[in-house]
């Protein structure tokens, strides 16, 4: 049997694919169900986080477990397989154990570093456990993972190359500020009491908010999480809980909102939460100086350049109208701009009127302004020039193509933001509309992935990559030892039968043996078949516990003529003991 890993996370995935493809609980428990229940799986755990979706699994077929657990994947998750297919990723066997290990330490996160993920990895193992569908080998596997990613968390300092997801998200809603000194007096509302939804609440209240409201669609988790809050020694915040149905009241109220549920559609709409700040966010002020868009008198500066340009082309004798020329600054009446849009015979009167007439050659250009490249003056000469080379495609297009230069659009200054609000949730639960809103800043999965694309990474990045390689050879080499262990345990045990006869056949022989001189024979043989054995048995499990070393139980079986069932019966002896003695994740 061998380890398989297929899934996708937010290194292969867009958002709009890990959302659509997010599993809930009950999902969750149906994939397990159906991957032990395929031929080519035995075990199975799927490790599904806001993401990141994970199927781990034992298979006896590489090629057929890929195409199998693919296939659920997509079944499970709703997203059809050849749209799911190009953002799957599969590990097989130490490569598998090396990705795993490297998750549980958070250098696979969104933000490396970040702990949660073992809370995550924990779950997704007890979850395995209760279903049983996590044998011998995915319980060793995640149990050395979580002890992995605790390990790298002790004995380096990857905890500084990032935060929790939770951290770095309210560092983004603070631009990067100091979080404490943002939140600080701030109310907060948190819709959900999940473990995501509860380390955000526990982070406010560190943070220094005055109050927090909790949403939960089971009243008694909002109540529970909201009595944790109130009792922490570390904490001095009003907490309560309300039911969901409160949301959009309370929502009224929030500084900061932090929402991560299990729901599949929208708790918050865009409209709901524009109905929310109504009245809370300012008109953006006027510009000094003006009057206001629609005030008499009020002209803007292009409209100013546009009368100079029509006045600089009647007053200097041009036979041809322009004033319907929107002419900018950095535009000379008698260059390209001019002449955009004319027709053929328009364009050759304007030429004649340029090459003939007598133009001052200090004169400026339209709206006062020279064009780029211009020292200040215009030169007659280049004007022609430009405009007999436009002549020449006017053959073919008739037309000369417009090229006006469009006038700037001022960006109206947005307000303050006067709600923050921060999605975990995969799918999300806040309308991505919300972006739009004017004082309203919204952070969520999408925004935090862009966020921490070019986030320095910490020089403990390298140290926890030596311990994850460490720990996956050791792992391999543990792996492929036991793989031989029921080999050499049915050896043993073979042994110990041929000693148990020849005893039995030597009181046949000597039926009158006192017991004192049958015991010191017995354990005489006894030690001399144990003395053959051990050299042989130790240095196999070493060869066995190296690269390509599978074939030594193999071998071992050849030469001693071992029965084949007797090795599978200690297999199944030794899976038996391991699950009756298996703890709590």
């Amino acid at each position: 049997m061998s380890l398989l890993v297929v899934g996708l996370s937010h290194r292969s995935a867009p958002v709009s694919v890990l959302e659509r493809a997010a599993l809930n609980a009950d999902a969750q428990v149906k994939l397990l169900q159906d991957t032990v229940a395929a031929e080519p799986a035995s075990e199975a755990a799927v490790l599904a986080t806001c993401n990141r979706i994970e199927l781990y699994a034992d298979v006896d077929k590489f090629h057929a477990g890929v195409a199998e657990l693919s296939t659920l994947l997509a079944q499970h998750s709703g997203v059809g397989l050849e749209e799911l297919t190009p953002y799957l990723y599969v590990h097989y066997e130490d490569r598998a154990v090396h990705h795993l290990f490297s998750v549980a330490c958070g250098l696979d996160s969104m933000v490396v570093g970040e702990g949660q993920i073992l809370g995550q990895i924990k779950d997704a193992l007890a979850r395995a456990q209760d279903l049983h569908s996590a044998g011998r080998l995915l319980n060793d596997l995640f149990q050395q993972a979580l002890r992995v990613g605790k390990r790298a968390h002790s004995e380096t300092g990857i905890d500084r190359a990032g935060q929790s997801l939770v951290t770095f998200g309210l560092e983004q809603l603070a631009r990067g500020g100091d979080v404490q000194q943002w939140a600080r007096g701030k109310r907060a509302l948190v819709i959900g009491a999940g473990s995501m939804s509860s380390l955000a609440a526990a982070t406010l209240a560190r943070a220094g908010v005055a109050e927090i409201v909790v949403a939960n669609r089971t009243f008694d988790r909002a109540e529970r999480l909201a009595e944790i809050l109130m009792e922490g020694d570390d904490t001095d915040v009003a907490a309560r809980a309300v039911p969901m149905e409160s949301v959009p009241a309370e929502l009224t109220r929030a500084d900061v909102t932090v929402s991560c549920t299990g729901a599949t559609g929208l708790v918050l709409t865009a409209e709901s939460v524009a109905e929310a700040i109504g009245g809370r966010t300012p008109a953006p002020a006027a510009a000094p100086g003006e009057d206001g868009p629609g005030a008499p008198g009020a002209r803007s500066a292009a409209g100013a350049q546009r009368e100079g340009a029509s006045a600089a082309g009647s007053e200097d004798g041009c036979p041809l109208d322009l004033s319907a020329v929107q002419g900018t600054a950095g535009f000379s009446v008698l260059g390209e701009a001019a002449v955009a849009g004319m027709a053929a015979a328009d364009l050759e009167q304007h030429a004649a009127w340029v090459d003939n007439g007598s133009v001052g050659g200090d004169r400026r250009a339209a709206g006062g302004t020279a064009r780029p490249g211009q020292t200040g003056t215009l030169d007659p000469a280049a004007d022609t020039d430009a405009i007999a080379a436009l002549a020449a495609t006017v053959a073919t297009v008739g037309r000369i193509p417009e090229r006006r230069r469009p006038e700037p659009v001022e960006e109206p200054q947005r307000p303050e933001p006067v709600l923050f609000l921060l999605d975990l949730a995969m799918p999300r639960d806040i309308d991505a509309a919300v972006h739009r809103l004017a004082g309203v800043r919204l952070v969520d999965i999408e925004s935090l992935a862009e966020a921490s694309a070019g986030a320095p990474m910490a020089a403990d990045v390298d140290q926890v990559r030596r311990i994850v390689s460490d720990e996956v050879a050791a792992f391999g080499a543990a792996l492929r030892a036991a793989h031989i262990t029921p080999t050499v345990v049915a050896l043993r045990t073979m042994a110990a039968d041929v000693v148990a006869g020849e005893i039995a056949r030597l009181d046949g022989r000597l039926p009158g043996l006192d017991d004192k001189h049958r015991a010191e024979i017995t354990q005489t043989v006894r030690r001399v078949v144990d003395k053959l054995l051990h050299a042989p048995t130790v240095r196999v499990k070493q060869l066995a516990a190296e690269p390509g070393g599978a074939g030594y139980a193999d071998a071992l079986r050849t030469l001693f003529d071992l029965d084949p069932e007797t090795v599978a019966a200690v297999s199944r002896a030794e899976d038996s003991t391991t699950e009756k003695d298996r703890g709590p994740a």
